[in-house]
C-alpha cells in the first residue's frame, strides 16, 4: 500500500529517524497559517501524490490543460509565495515522469521548514527478492534516481544484506556511514539515522523505504528531506491503524473497486481483458496474448474460489475498462470446478450487456459439464479448447 509523504515522515519520527519540521494544508490559507507555525525565512511547499519526480513535474490546470507552475515542489521565500505555490498547487494537475501524461490531483501540500543542506545523499531499505532479505542502500548521489545511479554509475551504491536471524547490526550501519565519508558529529548521526531507519522498516512491515535526499545539514544533522514508503498489503491486520492512511484518490477506480470485492486486479494498458484463477496462470495468459500480438488490458485473479458472484464482478470490472475490445476468459478447475465457473460466467452474460466478443477456455475438473453450459446457455461464446487456440481468438476477434 503507497502512502503520502507526510505519512510516512510521521511513521519515521515515531521511531526516532529525524525529519524536517512540517505540517499539511489542504488550502493555500492553511498552508500559509503552517509556515507561521513553522517560523524562519523560507520554506519549502510540497506536492502530495503518489508518484515520484515531483520537484520536476508540471502544475497544470486540469481543465484547459495549460501550464501554471513549473515543478511540483517550490521553495518559498515569504509567506506570500507560500500562498502563491500552494495555491498554484491545490486542486489542480500534476504531471511527473511516474504519473504519465493524465497526471494526479494534488489535494494537500506538505509545508516544511527550510533546511540549510551542506549534502545530499541516498537511502533505502528494501527487499530483494533474489536474496530472499531485506537489503539497506546508500549513495553519495542524494536527489537523483536510484535507478539513473544504478544504470550509469553503479559502483556508487552500497549495500548490505540482512540475516533475517540478527537484524540489521550496528557494525553495517557503520559501514555505509564510512562508505557516505561521514566522519565526527556526522558519522555518530548517521549511524543513528540508519540503525532507526531498519527498526521503522521492520516494525511497521514495510515492503520499501525510500530517502532521498537524506541531506546532511551545515551542523552535522542527518535529516529525511523525502520520505517514500510502501506498506506491505498483506501484513495490514498486524497494524489497523495503517488502513486509515489509504487515499484511494490516488487509486485506479477499478482497482478500489476491485479490492472491495476481494479481486486480485491491476489495470494495464492493452485492450484485451484478461479474467483467469491463479496469479501464475494469470501472468503467463498476459504473456501468450502478447506473443499472440494481443495487449492484455489487466490482471484479474478471481482466486481458487471463484463463485458466479465473484465471476459476475470481474466481467463488471473489466467492462468498466473503456479500452477493453475483448474478454478471455482463461480458468484450471483445480480447487475451483469448471461447471462453477461455467454458470457464474453464464449468469454474468444476463445480468450485464456484454458489448464484447468474449473467448473462454476451461480446463481442469468437470470442465466437459462446463462446455455443456455454455453450449445450452445461448450466448454467443467463443470457446476455445487449448492455450493457444484462446489466445487465436481473442486476437482475431479485436481484428475484426
Amino acid at each position: 500500500m503507497k502512502i503520502h509523504e507526510y505519512q510516512g515522515k510521521d511513521i519515521l519520527r515515531k521511531f526516532g529517524v529525524p525529519t524536517p519540521r512540517s505540517g499539511i494544508a489542504r488550502t493555500p490559507e492553511q498552508a500559509v497559517n503552517t509556515a507561521k507555525k513553522l517560523g524562519g525565512k523560507i520554506w519549502v511547499v510540497k506536492s502530495q501524490i503518489h508518484a515520484g519526480g515531483r520537484g520536476k513535474g508540471k502544475i497544470y490546470d486540469p481543465r484547459q490543460r495549460t501550464l501554471l507552475l513549473d515543478g511540483g515542489v517550490k521553495v518559498a521565500r515569504s509567506l506570500s509565495e507560500v500562498e502563491k505555490y500552494a495555491s498554484l498547487m491545490l486542486k489542480n494537475l500534476l504531471v511527473t515522469i511516474q504519473t504519465g501524461e493524465e497526471g494526479k490531483i494534488v489535494r494537500r501540500v506538505l509545508v516544511e521548514e527550510g533546511i540549510n543542506i551542506d549534502r545530499e545523499f541516498y537511502a533505502g531499505m528494501l527487499l530483494d527478492r533474489t536474496q530472499a532479505r531485506n537489503v539497506m542502500m546508500v549513495s553519495t548521489e542524494g536527489g537523483v534516481e536510484i535507478e539513473k545511479v544504478a544504470e550509469e554509475t553503479p559502483e556508487k551504491i552500497l549495500k548490505v544484506t540482512i540475516d533475517p536471524n540478527v537484524g540489521f547490526q550496528s557494525f553495517q550501519a557503520r559501514e555505509l556511514a564510512f562508505g557516505l565519508g561521514l566522519s565526527g558529529v556526522a558519522f555518530k548521526n548517521g549511524v543513528k539515522f540508519l540503525v532507526a531507519l531498519a527498526e521503522a522498516y521492520e516494525s511497521s512491515d514495510a515492503s520499501m523505504f525510500e530517502i532521498n535526499p537524506l541531506v546532511l545539514t551545515k551542523d552535522g544533522e542527518l535529516l529525511a528531506l523525502d520520505a517514500k514508503v510502501n506498506l506491505d498489503d498483506n501484513a495490514l491486520f498486524r497494524h489497523p491503524e495503517f488502513l486509515r492512511l489509504r487515499d484511494t484518490t490516488e487509486e485506479d477506480p477499478l482497482e478500489v473497486k476491485a479490492s472491495k470485492s476481494n479481486l486480485n486486479y491491476i489495470k494495464l494498458d492493452g485492450n484485451v481483458g484478461c479474467m483467469v484463477n491463479g496469479a501464475g496462470l494469470a501472468m503467463a495468459t498476459m504473456d501468450i496474448i502478447k506473443l499472440a500480438g494481443g495487449e492484455p488490458a489487466n490482471f484479474l485473479d478471481v482466486g481458487g474460489g471463484a463463485s458466479a458472484e465473484t465471476t459476475e464482478q470481474g466481467f463488471r470490472i473489466i467492462l468498466g475498462d473503456k479500452h477493453v475490445k475483448a474478454i478471455l476468459i482463461n480458468i484450471f478447475g483445480g480447487i475451483v470446478r469448471c461447471d462453477r465457473i461455467a454458470n457464474g460466467v453464464v449468469q454474468a452474460a444476463r445480468n450485464i450487456n456484454i458489448d464484447v466478443p468474449v473467448v473462454i477456455r476451461l480446463a481442469g475438473t468437470n470442465a466437459e459439464e462446463a462446455a455443456v453450459i455454455l453450449e445450452k446457455s445461448g450466448i454467443d461464446f467463443l470457446v476455445a479448447h487449448s492455450f493457444e487456440e484462446a489466445t487465436e481468438k481473442v486476437t482475431q476477434a479485436i481484428a475484426t
